[in-house]
């Protein structure tokens, strides 16, 4: 049985929730179950009781406003945890169609894609500024640069993931996730794929950030941690080779006027030359030090993702009857009681030699 989980992560919504609820459909081609998750990110009006009434299957809240990062990273691991085989995240503001659902999810239930991100064709959107289009066309281009892909929305919150893509996102940033998970989906060598949707006017200004300036700087922000975390030689070797390749200038112009007779007079040049030189070592050296950090990274990631299957798998095993334990608890069990008796057994015979 395959199980789609809408999340919604939210803050604020009263007034829009119901309606972005009431559009997501419960009859989706390839899917046996749709369920509705909402992720209260400490609203002070009343969008949890609006979200209920709306017909949410789940309803998590966090109480405080944590950020709409850490709260799609809580809702994408409750998702899982509930057992989801596709997972899409829609905004609470009723922006998109969701109607526009089916087709977002049909490459992802085929298996033709891991993840699916929503186009919103923004150039043909009427209420979106000339600025606004031409920072959303350039920076997709960018961040698709960035994670090796192609995606031509790349802010678009209107994504879908399979099981085994949202068990290997961690979103660590704490103001959007959108360019984040679709660095590290690109570096995984994800198959991604955009897909036309449609939108809804959307009137009230934006609760994630205050102005442009402010979307950018910490957009960007985002983007070279992201892209610094998975490529960290190619960055800090760049600034390394570039202060080298200027510090050889000017102690390319000492040599040439020390060869003329002229040395003395440009000893500033030789020490302005060689500052900049031992500066580029040094990137170099943290260009090393920082490749093995992130490859240390990979590994930590592999590791907790295999947790992950783990702890949500035990949402897949059934109830066992009559208090017997399910065939996989039963396995784990016996496995654990054989290496304590290995470990006792090997304990025992050190202890015998520790006597003679």
């Amino acid at each position: 049985m395959t199980t789609l989980i809408v999340q919604i992560p939210c803050f604020n919504e009263a007034e829009t929730i119901s309606a972005t609820i009431g559009d997501i459909p419960r009859d989706v081609p390839g899917v046996d179950r749709v369920e509705i998750l909402v992720i209260d990110d400490g609203s002070t009006d009343e969008t949890i009781a609006a979200a209920r009434a709306a017909g949410a299957d789940h309803i998590l809240a966090n109480g405080a406003n944590k950020g709409l990062a850490s709260t799609f990273q809580r809702g994408l691991d409750e998702a899982l945890r509930l057992g989801a085989d596709v997972i899409v995240n829609t905004d609470g503001d009723n922006q998109y169609c969701g109607a526009d659902i089916a087709a977002l999810v049909a490459p992802v239930v085929a298996g033709e894609a891991d993840m699916t991100i929503g186009d919103r064709r923004t150039q043909e959107i009427a209420h979106f500024s000339p600025l606004k289009k031409f920072l959303q066309k350039h920076g997709s281009r960018l961040v698709s640069r960035l994670a090796d892909t192609d995606v031509v929305d790349a802010v678009s919150g209107f994504r879908a993931f399979s099981r085994d893509a949202a068990m290997g996102v961690t979103v660590r940033s704490t103001f959007s996730y959108t360019t984040e998970t679709l660095i590290q989906a690109g570096r995984k060598r994800l198959t991604i794929l955009s897909v036309p949707v449609r939108t809804n006017q959307v009137d009230r200004p934006s609760r994630l950030f205050r102005s442009i300036p402010h979307f950018i700087m910490r957009t960007g922000r985002t983007m070279v941690r992201s892209y610094a975390m998975y490529e960290p030689l190619k960055i800090f070797m760049a600034a390394g080779v570039f202060l080298m390749a200027l510090g050889a200038i000017p102690i390319v112009r000492f040599l040439v006027f020390y060869a003329l007779g002229d040395g003395d007079g440009k000893i500033q040049s030789l020490l302005i030359g060689g500052v900049l030189i031992l500066m580029g070592g040094i990137c170099a050296m943290f260009a090393l030090i920082a490749d093995l950090i992130a490859y240390n990274r990979q590994l930590l990631e592999i590791t907790l993702e295999k947790v992950r299957r783990m702890d949500y798998a035990r949402g897949d095993v059934e109830k066992p009857a009559d208090g017997q334990k399910p065939e996989g608890a039963a396995a784990l069990q016996a496995q654990l009681e054989k290496r304590v008796s290995a470990d006792d057994f090997g304990r025992q015979r050190q202890r015998a030699g520790a006597s003679r």
